[in-house]
């Protein structure tokens, strides 16, 4: 899965490189303060410019990512190396490769299985950090970014008040204002983007930090916010918090661009 080239490079260098050049233009971008210096001529015409090459690099590390070590592009591979007459025979050790002609699902599964035995506990750590990274969007890097030093943001949920007084169906969940400390590209997706966080286990949800009030205030007065307190009769904002989980600083530190 990991060819050698005629240079001696492989796809695994090829991924390596991309992603020391992203990480690169991120840790650049950061440390010259880009969203704090947004009000300077010429610089939103040059952050669109930096945006652009981010998000090519990121497209490019995505593909070269989803065809390393992927079981279930090896998978689809082996299975259409199988219908050429000329095609060497996949080796698929647990299941035997006749019983997953046709069924790349299958043999998929038995490529993760081989790996599982040949894995040893570093590549096997490389292996679910390069999963969770395919999964990532660049806004949601950016926010894991900004939670990746332990600092807690505020978050809210809006949800419809009961005639009892208690909540019932949300209309919001997870806005915050770790969106915009990080700079993100679309704002109003910031409560899907750290809900995803959360389910990825790289953020955690807790209670509400009374010395966050003037941000939890902030917070209340963001558009997507006011925009879902529209939507019910009468609305309770439910406060927590977010912050990097144990998974996400250990992730991050793992990926950090500023580092390496």
């Amino acid at each position: 899965m990991n060819a050698e080239r005629p240079n001696g490079r492989g796809a695994a260098d090829d991924v390596a490189d991309l992603a020391r050049r992203a990480g690169q233009l991120a840790g650049w971008a950061a440390r010259t303060g880009f969203a704090l210096g947004r009000k300077l001529p010429g610089v939103e015409t040059a952050e669109r410019g930096v945006r652009e090459v981010e998000r090519q690099l990121l497209t490019e590390l995505r593909r070269r990512l989803d065809e390393v070590d992927d079981p279930y592009h090896a998978a689809l591979t082996a299975a259409s190396a199988m219908n050429r007459p000329t095609a060497v025979e996949a080796t698929v050790t647990l299941v035997p490769a006749r019983d997953n002609h046709g069924e790349p699902l299958r043999a998929a599964m038995a490529e993760l299985l081989n790996h599982s035995i040949g894995f040893g506990r570093d590549r096997a750590r490389e292996y679910f950090y390069a999963i969770i990274l395919r999964q990532l969007t660049p806004d949601e890097a950016r926010i894991l970014s900004a939670l990746s030093d332990g600092s807690p943001f505020p978050a809210i949920d809006v949800v419809e008040r009961t005639g009892l007084g208690g909540n019932g169906r949300v209309v919001l969940r997870n806005a915050s204002t770790v969106g915009k400390a990080a700079g993100v590209s679309l704002p109003d997706q910031v409560p899907g983007y750290v809900t995803r966080l959360i389910g990825l286990g790289l953020v955690n949800l807790d209670e509400e930090v009374p010395t966050l009030e003037t941000q939890y205030e902030i917070l209340l007065t963001d558009e997507t916010v006011r925009d879902a307190e529209k939507h019910v009769k009468r609305a309770k904002f439910v406060r927590r918090t977010i912050h990097i989980s144990r998974l996400g600083a250990q992730f991050w530190q793992a990926c950090d661009p500023s580092f390496g």
